[in-house]
């Protein structure tokens, strides 16, 4: 399967300002305090009066013995926690584009941020939730909330979540001792477990918990995809944004087999103890005792069942339990959430894994027996060597764009669609920056960033209207914004182009015809 590199430093830029985490403090008398279920919080007043709470325990810290099981609730306080701090993001290694956010991580990272337009209960604002990106090894959840979406009118939370081999490894003697017989996907169980806090909390910062959107960039999205298939996730959520990510990159799903023998071979680093029973509940004692970080960066050089080990935790492991089966039969059967969704990507993604030397590997791997077509499609039978397309780039961005973003994406809306729910598909060909090409993360300064004075729509899309009107009314219809159709049975999609926005149809159909698969 053709994989993309991992190259995201300025997609996520937007994430990496750190805060200490939470610190035992007399809470400052000025302010806004509100009551959870599990105790009192006093927050900060923040811009054009909204108010803002972070480094809120969403779960206990999953450390020590909780390393690598379900999250736990979080025990009730006496008296008022201040929640003017972030927390640390998830632990994780530097790979430069992270560095900040890798020098203050920590295990102890289920935490939450929100921010609010009004404290007044019974409100009921639309509330959205992000799932921040970083190939579900690296990223965090602060800074978030800053956005002007909150301006709108919507309640923005943040949701932080286990990163790498401690939110996604699979064991043998992890699945004996679970309850269910299956481990893994941990960090989707945070991400369930913070959106029952915003169940069960959010009506008391002014949100409304029946009028729910989850959204997410990248990895983010690919897991926003896989909680449209869980059913652990029932209920939790009424909408969903995916910006650059699916539930599968086009990829297949790895079985619970699979994803243990990745933990196992793991459990053969730790040293000569575990050498001889890698696999051995003693083995396992030996990982829950290892230092986290030693482990993060243990897991990259991990040899993962896909080409691109860079994505080896975006590759969804099927549990049986909080993915009871592969997301592409879920979709297939009609069995996936049933919320009106948004779904898109940038014009340019990601690189294909291999360069230019692998297009005519991947073509073959990807299409079988329709290869020939898919050369001539990319015109490779001409030219070696193409033209660049002055949108989509060069043959081998193109590939790797439409196997791993485009068709995917297109894949889910027509299924989406299909359960008769509302879908508005998306591409997008601008950067905020006009003298650099659209690449992957072009859309987060659209969505959260108010666009500067004098741009036109040609150079800066209305993706923050868009988006929290959507969240509002579950249609991204409001005054002032063109009309967006919906991809409905002519495959209808929204170019963000160059000359503005402009409704197209059957995106890349020539090439996706022939990919199936989320």
């Amino acid at each position: 399967m053709a994989k993309v590199g991992f190259r995201v430093g300025v997609a996520i830029g937007l994430w990496l300002a750190m805060s200490a985490m939470v610190q035992a403090q007399s809470p400052k008398p000025d302010g806004p305090v509100v009551r959870t279920a599990q105790g009192a919080l006093m927050g900060e007043t923040g811009p054009n009066n909204s108010f803002a709470f972070k480094g809120v325990p969403f779960a206990k810290a999953p450390v020590g013995d909780l390393r690598w099981r379900p999250p736990q609730p979080v025990a009730a306080w006496k008296g008022v926690r201040l929640a003017q701090k972030s927390a640390p993001a998830c632990l994780q290694v530097s790979y430069g584009w992270n560095e900040k956010d890798a020098a203050s991580s920590a295990e102890d990272c289920l935490y939450l941020e929100l921010r609010t337009p009004t404290l007044e209960t019974g409100a009921k604002k639309p509330v959205m939730v992000f799932i921040h990106g970083g190939a579900n090894r690296a990223g965090g959840g602060s800074g978030t909330i800053s956005s002007a979406m909150v301006d709108e009118g919507v309640v923005l939370v943040s949701l932080q979540y286990r990163l790498g081999v401690l939110g996604f490894m699979s064991h043998p003697a992890l699945s004996a001792e679970s309850p269910n017989k299956v481990s893994g996907n941990y960090a989707l169980m945070d991400l369930i477990a913070g959106l029952e806090w915003v169940k069960a909390n959010i009506s008391a910062f002014g949100g409304d918990p029946d009028n729910v959107t989850i959204f997410g960039h990248s990895a983010g999205s690919h897991d926003v995809g896989l909680l449209l298939t869980s059913p652990l996730a029932k209920g939790l959520f009424h909408k969903a944004i995916m910006q650059s990510g699916t539930p599968q990159f086009g990829m297949a799903p790895r079985t619970l087999a699979q994803n243990e023998a990745l933990g196992v071979d793991l459990a053969k680093t730790i040293g000569p103890r575990t050498e001889k029973d890698p696999a051995s509940a003693r083995a396992l004692a030996a990982l829950r005792a290892a230092p986290a970080k030693a482990l993060q960066a243990a897991a990259d050089k991990l040899d993962a069942p896909i080409p691109d080990d860079s994505f080896v935790w975006l590759q969804p492991t099927v549990d049986g339990y909080v993915l009871p089966r592969a997301p592409e039969d879920v979709f297939m059967d009609g069995d996936q959430a049933k919320v009106p969704l948004i779904i898109g990507m940038s014009a340019r993604e990601l690189g294909l894994h291999g360069g230019k030397e692998a297009v005519y590997s991947t073509i073959q791997h990807e299409f079988g027996e329709r290869a020939f077509t898919a050369k001539r499609y990319y015109k490779l039978d001409i030219n070696l060597d193409p033209p660049a397309d002055p949108v989509l780039g060069s043959a081998d961005l193109q590939l790797a764009t439409d196997v791993s973003f485009r068709c995917p994406s297109a894949w889910v809306a027509d299924h989406q669609a299909s359960i008769g729910q509302k879908v508005w598909l998306y591409q997008l060909d601008v950067d905020a920056d006009p003298a650099k090409p659209v690449g992957h993360g072009s859309e987060l300064a659209f969505v959260f960033n108010r666009p500067p004075a004098g741009a036109t729509l040609s150079a800066w899309p209305p993706m923050m209207s868009y988006w929290t009107r959507f969240a509002a009314t579950g249609e991204p219809r409001g005054p002032n914004l063109l009309e967006w159709a919906e991809f409905g049975l002519d495959d209808n999609y929204m170019a963000f182009s160059r000359a503005g926005p402009v409704v197209r149809q059957r995106l890349r159909g020539g090439i996706c015809d022939m990919l199936n698969r989320p």
